[in-house]
């Protein structure tokens, strides 16, 4: 086994960044209720509002419309149950955040269709919102803005604006997007939009629900005030400051897009040239610049997995696990693309401290790994 490491699956979690760490450090030292109104608590209050107004400058929203949370999964649980909706619609293609609670809301659930390239056609939305009977706002549609496994981007922007017109709730989870591509919230006409911080580089367990100035959403964790009355509990004073640290830094990273679209560039070319029948998923859609979804014909993606961590290198199934069991990406099956590659497929994730040194010693790996007994080769 190499003891080299090479980290390429920044889209399951990215490394912390350094100004992350550093805001942590201060955190650790507070000691006071950031609800207190002693000295030490006005302290820890000033922490998480500097947060909450850098996380509120990454997404271009007011501060007061940050409800920091203990992660996305939460925030889009609580948009699943806070709305007393009648009709949710959905893709197939949403994270098993989004994909989880709709089967106990207890509304109508419609499924939105998907391309062969991973997006929701805005025409399918305009048509579900036109069918829609009138329910005075308690239709919800979930869209995500960047899919986590292929990186392919949904039109939320489109479909916002046909959302309002109609009367429908639009959330979309911007997990991906941060550290990637702008947010612009006050110009997107979302309703509501998730944030996770371990994805930009800040710490597990601390996460954002922007909710638009004058949206309605019942509380989805009840007793206490903290958070505006929105969301009880005590505030996770240290992941909260690392967070909004990830989130400060992530902003000033202007050339981070560029830069990450040559690195996957490069990377795929490299792919493509060492092993010409590899599949890269959702090549004709607009993608995130840092995520390849790449499949290799008649080899399983658990086992190329093994292969490369052995070799240095952590990588993602596009395969969900579970208790030992491993079946087709639901992602990759909605689709629509036949079971060798939705079963085949492996997430490469680039971030903010991937390197062109990182994608060279990975095309190095490559060739070896995708032959036949490879396994025994690189360990």
């Amino acid at each position: 086994m190499s003891t080299h490491r090479t980290y390429l699956d920044h889209n399951a979690t990215a490394p912390l960044r350094p100004e992350a760490a550093g805001a942590m450090a201060v955190a650790i030292g507070v000691c006071g209720n950031p609800s207190s109104v002693h000295h030490e608590g006005r302290r820890a209050r000033a922490i998480i509002e500097t947060a909450r107004e850098q996380v509120a400058k990454l997404v271009n929203a007011k501060p007061l419309e940050v409800i920091f949370t203990a992660g996305a999964t939460e925030a889009n649980n609580w948009v699943v149950s806070g709305g007393a909706w009648t009709t949710i619609l959905s893709a197939e293609i949403e994270h098993d955040s989004v994909r989880g609670p709709l089967a106990n809301s207890g509304a109508t659930l419609r499924t939105l269709a998907v391309s062969g390239d991973g997006v929701v056609p805005v025409e399918e939305i305009a048509h579900h919102a036109l069918s829609a009977p009138a329910t005075d706002g308690r239709t919800l549609v979930m869209l995500q803005m960047a899919n986590n496994e292929t990186g392919v981007l949904q039109p939320v922007a489109d479909a916002a604006p046909i959302c309002r017109e109609h009367g429908l709730h639009i959330h979309t989870d911007a997990v991906q997007m941060p550290g990637r591509l702008s947010i612009d919230f006050a110009g997107l006409g979302v309703d509501t939009l998730s944030l996770s911080s371990h994805k930009l580089g800040g710490p597990a367990g601390a996460g954002a629900l922007i909710i638009r100035d004058g949206i309605k959403l019942a509380s989805f964790i009840t007793g206490g005030g903290q958070e505006r009355r929105r969301r009880a509990g005590t505030e996770n004073l240290i992941g909260i400051a690392g967070f909004g640290a990830a989130a400060e830094a992530a902003s000033i990273d202007v050339s981070a897009t560029a830069r990450l679209g040559r690195l996957r560039d490069r990377l795929e070319a490299g792919i493509r040239e060492i092993t010409p029948s590899a599949v890269i998923v959702g090549v004709g859609s607009q993608r995130l610049p840092n995520t390849t979804s790449v499949a290799m014909p008649g080899q399983a993606a658990e086992t190329l997995v093994i292969k490369l961590d052995l070799a240095g290198f952590a990588v993602s199934a596009g395969a969900a696990c579970s208790s030992g069991k491993v079946g087709a990406s639901h992602v990759l099956t909605a689709m629509g693309l036949a079971p060798e590659i939705a079963n085949n497929a492996i997430r490469l994730s680039l971030g903010w401290n991937s390197s062109e040194a990182d994608v060279t010693a990975f095309l190095e790996v490559w060739g070896v790994v995708t032959r036949p007994r490879a396994l025994r080769a690189v360990a």
